[in-house]
């Protein structure tokens, strides 16, 4: 592996790692906040990218990078408002279902409002091409604005949450609600923004991720699962732990694919003799972008094992 390969196949999974990140941690913060995983949470970033990609038609990206999360934030609001506030009296499986039942009903109506084909959702003038080139292998535009955006937005929020009052007034809603209401603060309204928040935070996710990668009505699916995982293993609520927990699995699916070389031509490489009559043989032979889909699922199932907790995790529900 020379060090060019290496360093570009870094950079490529570190930006798709903060793109995790950057979808994950408005589900973490929901979590954490109001004890509700919510289901419909790729959904939210499948709408981000589809109002970005109308707006963008309008008005241009560089303002639909703004109006589009804020769009389906208050969405989210709305929701959280008017619906999942009415069914969290009867707990948390009914919470689970409404927002299950959400998703496939933004899923329908993105397909009843925009079809069910690939949309051209392009990046914008400022963010094609390379952002530099070493020996042939180029690192983009697009996945380093990436980088940088999730890193301005991973600032933000720890801002808001260690130096504003509203930050302090949630944090100490996570553990002791009834005290902060008794003080005065609303805290069903504190749940609305921080549900509103996660939305457009996903949504943001969105706006990038559809022209960086694709934009149509599967990509909700696509990330779905791997969201949930990124979650688990970084520690149900622990907004730091979803942040390493996005980079790792970012890292090591990256490197899979790039890599391409299966566990047999390893093995041959160290001197062990490999044959078709080796036991196991199929298994060996599989090469390592095959296997990069299970990665992150066996990461999980190991960290349940080893610690339920996940690695930052604190919270036992």
């Amino acid at each position: 592996m020379n060090s060019e390969f290496f360093l570009i196949s870094l950079l490529n999974g570190i930006s798709y790692g903060l793109l995790l990140f950057m979808l994950s941690s408005g589900l973490t913060l929901i979590f954490s906040m109001m004890g509700v995983l919510n289901f419909a949470h790729t959904s939210f970033y499948m709408l981000g990218a589809y109002l970005a990609y109308t707006l963008s038609g309008a008005v241009g990206f560089w303002p639909a990078l703004v109006l589009a999360p804020l769009a389906v934030g208050v969405l989210g609001a709305l929701f959280e408002r008017y619906c999942l506030r009415r069914v969290r009296q009867f707990g948390h499986i009914p919470e689970l279902l409404v927002t299950f039942g959400l998703s496939y009903l933004i899923l329908e109506l993105v397909q009843l409002v925009w079809g069910r084909s690939t949309l051209p959702y392009a990046l914008p003038v400022q963010l094609q091409g390379p952002l530099f080139t070493l020996y042939g292998m180029q690192f983009p535009k697009s996945r380093a604005f990436i980088m940088v955006v999730a890193l301005w937005m991973l600032w933000v929020l720890w801002l808001l949450l260690t130096r504003t009052r509203i930050g302090l007034v949630i944090q100490a809603a996570l553990k002791h609600p009834e005290m902060v209401q008794a003080l005065g603060h609303n805290v069903p309204r504190v749940f609305t923004l921080v549900f509103g928040g996660g939305c457009a935070l996903a949504a943001l996710a969105g706006v990038m991720g559809g022209n960086t990668y694709i934009t149509e009505p599967a990509m909700a699916g696509a990330v779905g699962s791997i969201i949930f995982v990124v979650v688990v293993v970084g520690g149900m609520g622990s907004l730091a732990g979803a942040f390493g927990a996005s980079l790792l699995v970012g890292l090591v699916q990256t490197f899979a694919v790039a890599l391409d070389t299966s566990l047999a031509h390893v093995l041959r490489a160290w001197g062990w003799a490999v044959s078709e009559a080796t036991w196991g043989w199929p298994l060996l032979k599989l090469t390592a972008s095959q296997v990069a889909p299970i990665l992150p699922y066996l990461l999980l199932v190991l960290v349940l094992i080893f610690r339920p907790k996940g690695l930052l995790g604190t919270r036992d529900d």
